[in-house]
């Protein structure tokens, strides 16, 4: 593939278009490594906004992708779930698999320093949940829960389903998965979580997270909290408005709602943690088998321009969308 003609690379070439370009192929120094790619993964969510052109104009430099080519709101070179195979680097890497936040491309050359080593307990078609699980990390940790909480995760999304399988892990906690997709319940079961329909949502949660990227979702949230509970915000909007019904009981129940966003490790945590300690604890947490009922697809990497425009407009039951090289 390499060749006199470098890589492949997925562009969106304007709002709802992509397409596949030539990238040419510097060689590695000595203090970078050459990756090929074995499997990328499109994130519903941010890829989506990105796609659409949604990106508001005051977020083109917070934005950012860490290997991001071109700028807002295009063309541009965006994503942050590969995984790859070292075939030239530093001694000891060399073969490899590693997770790196790189964008959809076949061959690429980064720094050492930038790649994350795959457990070998953990398949590397599994790895590309590793960017969501670390988004549900933080989330977690953002929501502070407490031994025995009832908790309630409003949207079952790639996101929502990870924070829901990482809840149901603390002892005495009553986790429940809400979405208006009855699909969803074979999930949550594969998972080990309860599920509800919203309209069958009932009683008042300690703890709300809120990942389903609709307005309506957030609505919810703050009808289900009970009295001074936290509701957690990890959805993104891009440049679509949200808007919240604050004059009902939010007041008298003194809710708080506090944003959650993976691109900063939260205060509670920052003095001993980096966000490389994070990323390789969501590695480590990789092992668990049943991770894979949230990857739903596959495609190989030459369809990714119509399967990119499919997912962003009418996502279905499609929760995390692998490529395969």
């Amino acid at each position: 593939m390499l060749g006199g003609s470098g890589a492949l690379a997925f562009w969106i070439s304007a709002p709802g278009q992509g397409e596949i370009r030539a990238e040419p192929m510097p060689a590695p120094s000595a203090d970078e490594v050459l990756v090929r790619a074995l499997y990328s993964g499109i994130s519903r969510g941010t890829e989506a906004l990105v796609f659409q052109g949604l990106v508001p104009p005051s977020e083109y430099a917070r934005m950012r992708a860490p290997f991001q080519s071109g700028d807002f709101p295009g063309p541009l070179k965006y994503g942050y779930t590969s995984v790859g195979r070292i075939e030239q680097g530093p001694p000891g890497l060399n073969g490899a698999n590693v997770f790196v936040l790189y964008p959809h491309q076949t061959h690429y050359v980064v720094p050492a320093a930038s790649v994350y080593v795959i457990p070998d307990a953990v398949p590397a078609e599994r790895a590309v949940l590793a960017a969501n699980l670390e988004t549900a990390i933080n989330g977690v940790w953002d929501a502070h829960p407490q031994l025995g909480d009832r908790i309630v995760v409003i949207g079952g999304g790639t996101v929502g389903c990870l924070v829901a399988w990482l809840l149901q892990a603390i002892p005495g906690c009553d986790v429940q998965l809400v979405d208006i997709n009855p699909q969803r319940e074979s999930i949550a079961s594969a998972l080990g979580v309860r599920f509800a329909l919203p309209h069958a949502l009932v009683g008042e949660a300690d703890c709300v997270i809120h990942t389903s990227g609709s307005p309506a979702g957030l609505e919810l949230a703050l009808r289900v909290a009970a009295f001074e509970a936290t509701v957690v915000e990890m959805s993104w909007y891009g440049s679509r408005r949200a808007s919240l019904a604050l004059g009902e009981a939010f007041h008298a129940s003194r809710l708080t709602v506090r944003s959650s966003q993976v691109g900063h490790v939260p205060p509670a945590q920052a003095a001993r943690w980096t966000t490389r300690r994070r990323m390789e604890l969501a590695l480590s947490l990789l092992t668990d088998p049943a991770l894979d009922v949230l990857i739903t697809g596959e495609s190989d990497f030459t369809s990714l321009p119509r399967v990119m425009a499919q997912l962003a407009s009418v996502p279905g039951d499609a929760l995390c969308h692998r490529i395969r090289y």
